[in-house]
C-alpha cells in the first residue's frame, strides 16, 4: 500500500484554515468522487475521506494542515501523479485566501 504524506503551514488561524478544508473537502467529493466527513474539534479539525483504492484524513489546525493517505494496489501505481494534484489544489486554496500585500507608499 503506498503512503502519502504532505503538511502545510499557514497563518490563517483554525476559523479561516476551517473554509479551505470545508472547500478542499467539497473540491475532492466533486473532483475524485471522495465521500468526506468532517470533525470539528476545539484546536483541530479532521477531515475523512475514502473513495474505492483511497482513504485518509486531512488534520486542520489553526496553523498547518496535515494529509496522510493510503492507497491501494491500483491507484499505488499512481502515487506520484496523485501526490501531485492534491499538492496542487491545497495550495491552491491556500494561495487564494493569503492577505494581499500591501502597497507602499511612495
Amino acid at each position: 500500500m503506498a503512503q502519502i504524506h504532505i503538511q502545510r503551514p499557514h497563518q490563517l488561524g483554525l476559523a479561516g484554515a476551517r473554509k479551505v478544508a470545508w472547500q478542499w473537502a467539497e473540491q475532492v467529493e466533486t473532483d475524485f468522487d471522495m465521500a468526506c466527513t468532517y470533525e470539528e474539534g476545539d484546536d483541530c479539525d479532521e477531515v475523512q475521506f475514502t473513495r474505492s483504492g483511497v482513504s485518509g484524513t486531512l488534520k486542520v489546525s489553526g496553523d498547518h494542515f496535515e494529509l496522510d493517505a493510503q492507497l491501494g494496489f491500483l491507484l499505488g501505481a499512481f502515487k506520484d501523479r496523485i501526490e501531485g494534484e492534491i499538492v496542487k489544489n491545497l495550495d491552491e486554496l491556500l494561495a487564494s485566501k493569503k492577505p494581499a500585500a500591501k502597497k507602499k507608499k511612495a
